[in-house]
């Protein structure tokens, strides 16, 4: 494959993101028109799962195209990654892409210490874990916003929030378009993973201001579902279940005096409701929205749109109120586990095509290898995306069913350990650590509020789908270690 035909790619990663955040996608409540536009422009891919609803698992599952447990980072807070296998921009640059990072990382901790990098491939490395003030230096975030007169701790701590001139968002964007405008001869690929939309849903006040939180759609929830997660109580979450009027959300926004009828011990700066949090969540994505139009601005004003595949997705999804949770843990929830995955080049790809396929992150992998032209490892369990962009397969079948896993993957006390089976109608997920299970038939309870684990009809699709689950379970155990003889 000679340079010319090997495209640019821009990989845009958000941040705890849900599948149904998405305007184009059916969600007439979000303002989203440039993610929209790669809606038209490209394929979506509408039924695609996260391998793990945490953070740093997904990522090393997304980044190496295999199962988390497979690489062995199954946790949050890791000390160290492993040598393999190769990350995907590691294997790129080798193969003569100019690599660059902007943003998250997040395959090792960033607590109380500037993440330790791998060897990730990455000739631009522009490092901002979290808009915070943790880290006091090396944060290229917080230092150019300190370079600007400003403080992230007292921007953050004020009703407005942190400007959109000064937002992690628009650094990203800043950078990006810095990266994007280098001389260069060769293709590229830029990684770029912002913050937003996780919590403490601080965006820009005027940014707050375009969406109403009476406006906002109910969440999914039942009073039973207090019931249902009293149950699942002891597995690892970052909030307990409550009514959507007063959610227990983990990381709240500071305290801030000056809002009207704040009273001493309120947290943040209004209502900690489920209506209130969608509202600044959906903030939080249209801050996203305008800043990725920025840097598509720039891919046409370089003569570089045509020649780059754009890849928009996230690292998992947020309860968001459903259920009467917030935030994420040991769940396997639509929210929590079904994600946005969108893939343009126009010319080259499918347009305006809705790909109800059964998907899983891992596939970004080889996906960007094979247009990259580089051989895949023996060992990858991600499958390449690129017949059905390319209209050579079917958009309805890519998998027989998609996986999910939690294995102790933040740092609580139950040390929980759970998977996630689903074929696309049935999700059986088991929490091998407590007789706890959840069987939900999706076609006919979208929602996920009847739980037939302990159902005596559904014994035998249980079991069933118990051996099928554990079938792939011991599947995605892998060695990385090259078998060069029998013995």
């Amino acid at each position: 494959m000679n340079e010319r035909s090997r495209p640019n790619i821009l990989w845009y990663c958000t941040d705890q993101q849900r599948f149904d955040t998405i305007g184009a996608l059916g969600n007439p409540h979000v303002s989203t028109p440039t993610i929209d536009s790669l809606v038209e422009s490209g394929v979506a891919f509408t039924r695609a799962y996260t391998q793990s609803p945490i953070c740093t698992p997904s990522r090393a599952s997304f980044l190496t195209g295999h199962y988390p447990s497979t690489v062995h980072v199954n946790r949050n807070g890791n000390e160290t990654f492993p040598d393999r296998p190769k990350l995907v921009p590691r294997l790129l640059a080798d193969a003569g892409y100019d690599c660059g990072l902007i943003g998250k990382l997040h395959l090792t901790s960033a607590y109380r210490r500037l993440e330790r990098r791998v060897d990730d491939g990455y000739r631009f490395y522009k490092w901002s874990h979290a808009p915070r003030d943790n880290w006091p230096e090396g944060h290229d975030y917080a230092d150019w916003v300190h370079a600007k007169g400003e403080s992230l701790a007292e921007l953050s701590s004020s009703f407005d929030g942190v400007p959109a001139s000064l937002h992690q968002t628009t650094w990203a964007a800043d950078r990006a378009i810095e990266f994007i405008n280098e001389p260069r001869r060769g293709p590229w690929l830029l990684s770029i993973n912002v913050y937003d939309p996780h919590p403490p849903f601080n965006p820009p006040l005027a940014y707050r201001e375009l969406f109403d939180p009476a406006t906002m759609p109910d969440p999914l929830f039942r009073d039973s579902d207090l019931e249902t997660q009293a149950r699942l109580a002891v597995l690892d979450f970052q909030s307990r279940a409550r009514h959507p009027r007063e959610l227990d959300i983990h990381d709240p926004v500071v305290p801030v005096a000056q809002e009207p009828g704040y009273r001493p011990g309120d947290r943040g700066p209004g209502p900690r409701d489920a209506w209130t949090l969608k509202a600044w969540y959906y903030a939080m994505i249209k801050l996203i929205d305008d800043q990725l139009a920025r840097i598509l601005q720039c891919l046409r004003d370089s003569g570089q749109l045509e020649s780059t595949v754009v890849i928009f997705s996230t690292d998992h999804g947020e309860s968001l109120g459903d259920h009467g949770l917030i935030e994420k843990g040991c769940r396997f929830y639509e929210g929590l586990v079904h994600v946005p995955l969108i893939v343009s080049w126009p010319g080259q790809f499918r347009a305006g095509l809705r790909a109800d396929a059964l998907v899983e992150l891992q596939d970004q992998a080889p996906t960007i290898l094979e247009l990259a032209g580089v051989s895949l490892p023996e060992t990858m369990q991600g499958r390449s995306l690129l017949p059905i962009l390319r209209g050579d397969a079917a958009p309805d079948h890519h998998r027989d069913f998609v996986r999910s896993e939690y294995y102790d993957a933040i740092w609580m006390s139950d040390a929980s350990h759970g998977t996630m089976y689903f074929d696309g109608r049935h999700k059986l997920v088991v929490y091998h650590n407590h007789d706890l299970g959840e069987l939900y038939d999706l076609r006919e309870d979208p929602g996920e509020f009847v739980n037939l684990w302990d159902e005596p009809d559904c014994i035998g699709l249980k079991a069933r789908l118990l051996k099928r689950s554990f079938d792939a379970s011991v599947m995605a155990i892998d060695q990385h270690c090259r078998r060069i003889g029998p013995m």
